[in-house]
């Protein structure tokens, strides 16, 4: 039987996880829930019904998983305790601070509900946090490095979008090319935040808008920018449009460690992702999770996980045996 998927939420994310559904053949699109107007929304299955965010309740019986769409700024922190009340939900929560405290208020509301909630799903946190996992787990002697970019991070962007008086914003992560090489040397080099990236903002600003402020309260916000150096630039709308309308990203997971009997001996395990679309990638992340959560639930377990408690047999369609005999 093909695993019934709501979406709520369809921005980037949201028309992401519409695509990737179409590519995995043991699922279906049950229905999108929107906070705008359903009637303006058309979306690109036919027959699905769009409904209001506030319906979403009556479909508890139709849907499956319901994979959460929303920002981490300020939709998921509310949004996954409470849908995870009514369904087994998959979210991309991405401030890393703060994933244990969202953990702990889905973690209770999907156990007392007796659903499944995988939270944090993407590609950092995600597929990025297992290859730290798998490679400190090999190489327990060493050192992890993550770096992002250069691209664009929905999720800080997202944050900007946030502040009164911002229009649009995209927010470019680089990687500081020194480190980069330095940590690719294998020396293991001690590294700071600021040292590792630079950020860069465009933002469209309201007419009238204090732009003095807007940057300030953009250098300053806890978690996102205010330990790194970034930039940033006022730009007009059209140049925004012209220059700004992709989406791409990606970033490198190293592990540097040492083996032998006296550590004589330098290994680097190396995981890099190069994506033309950052949302629809993080999209097809989430759907495969999504896989994940409905073979929890029809395990009989409950509670919240992340990707570092799912067997990865649960995130592919195929069958244990298909597995062992195309993969080992």
């Amino acid at each position: 039987m093909s695993i019934r998927i709501g979406i709520f939420g369809y921005g980037n994310l949201g028309r992401g996880v519409e695509a990737a559904i179409r590519q995995n053949s043991d699922m279906t699109l049950a229905a999108v829930f929107t906070r705008r107007n359903p009637d303006s929304l058309t979306i690109q299955t036919e027959g699905v019904p769009v409904l209001a965010a506030d319906r979403a309740d009556e479909m508890a019986d139709a849907i499956d998983v319901m994979i959460l769409c929303g920002g981490s700024a300020t939709d998921l922190p509310t949004q996954t305790p409470a849908l995870a009340a009514h369904f087994h939900v998959v979210d991309s929560f991405d401030n890393h601070a703060k994933i244990p405290e969202h953990f702990a208020a889905v973690d209770r509301a999907a156990a007392h509900a007796g659903k499944v909630a995988v939270i944090s799903v993407g590609w950092d946190p995600g597929m990025f946090s297992l290859n730290r996992m798998l490679s400190g787990a090999i190489l327990p002697d060493g050192a992890d490095y993550t770096f992002w970019g250069k691209g664009v991070s929905q999720g800080h962007s997202d944050a900007i979008r946030r502040i009164e008086g911002v229009v649009d914003a995209r927010q470019y992560t680089i990687p500081v090319e020194a480190a980069l090489e330095a940590v690719r040397s294998g020396s293991c080099p001690t590294l700071t935040t600021r040292e590792k990236h630079t950020r860069e903002c465009f933002v469209v600003a309201a007419e009238g808008a204090d732009l003095a402020r807007i940057e300030h309260e953009i250098k300053t916000m806890p978690a996102y920018f205010a330990d790194y150096d970034t930039t940033v630039h006022f730009i007009s709308l059209a140049e925004m449009r012209e220059k700004h309308s992709g989406i791409p990203h990606g970033g490198f997971v190293i592990r540097s460690g040492k083996t032998g009997l006296n550590a004589e001996h330098t290994a680097l395990i190396e995981y890099s992702l190069k994506l033309d679309s950052n949302p629809e990638f993080t999209a097809s992340v989430l759907v495969a999770c999504a896989r994940a959560a409905h073979r929890f639930a029809q395990a009989g377990e409950t509670g919240c996980k992340t990707i570092l408690d799912i067997p990865p047999a649960y995130l592919s369609p195929k069958s244990g045996e298909e597995l062992r005999r195309s993969l080992l």
